[in-house]
């Protein structure tokens, strides 16, 4: 078991606000409006406050994004419990998903059946913006130049219905690919984000639907 991480008294006001943050807005606040909130001088304050949290194993934060801090749902969890603190509404932050990977499909059975689950991993759920349904295993480097690599894990929404740019999961007769829509006059093209790879032309009466929109991605390095 696990030391239980003691904080100042500083630091519980952050990780307090962030959790408040998150259970009223779906979104961890930014470093100056933590630093507005609290009283601080600025927000390397704030900072200063939530590196000390990421220290203790609290919160983890995320480079490239002024929303990057995410709780870490176990010590938090073990804090609130032992002072008695409980939130009115769900805190997304904390909230985890159970969502099927699925592998190869075979033809003409529905994406989500039951033979198709490889496996089930459980992720936070503040990593989507959009609630996704499924993993699915990306196989092959078509959609490399936006970072979708080969083994990757993508997040899939169940839908049939997508808007043009929107990246996909398409059936095409006996196979399942992941390209952005493009619909013209002629029919749908399923274009690739990789010049090595060519654009699918999809004509009318030919087999195609839509089967869900990517509403994230994992490296699957981190899951292994």
């Amino acid at each position: 078991m696990h030391d239980q991480p003691k904080l100042t008294a500083r630091q519980q006001q952050v990780l307090d606000l962030i959790q408040t943050a998150i259970a009223h807005t779906g979104a961890p606040p930014t470093r100056a409006e933590i630093a507005a909130e609290l009283g601080f001088k600025s927000a390397n304050a704030a900072e200063e406050h939530l590196q000390a949290l990421a220290r203790k194993g609290v919160i983890e934060l995320v480079s490239g994004t002024s929303r990057g801090i995410r709780l870490c749902s176990e010590a938090v969890r073990s804090i609130n419990a032992l002072r008695g603190t409980q939130f009115s509404l769900p805190i997304a932050g904390l909230q985890q998903l159970t969502l099927p990977l699925i592998g190869r499909v075979a033809a003409g059975a529905p994406i989500l059946a039951q033979e198709h689950v490889d496996q089930t991993y459980c992720v936070e759920s503040s990593l989507f913006a959009h609630k996704p349904d499924y993993l699915l295993k990306v196989r092959g480097m078509s959609m490399r130049d936006i970072g979708i690599m080969d083994g990757d894990l993508l997040a899939v929404q169940s839908t049939h219905e997508a808007r043009n740019g929107q990246i996909v999961v398409a059936r095409l007769g006996d196979e399942v690919t992941v390209k952005r829509l493009r619909r013209t006059a002629q029919g749908v093209e399923l274009l690739p984000e990789n010049p090595d790879y060519p654009v699918i032309h999809v004509g009318p009466g030919e087999p195609f639907a839509i089967e869900g929109l990517a509403v994230g991605l994992i490296r699957n390095t981190l899951l292994s």
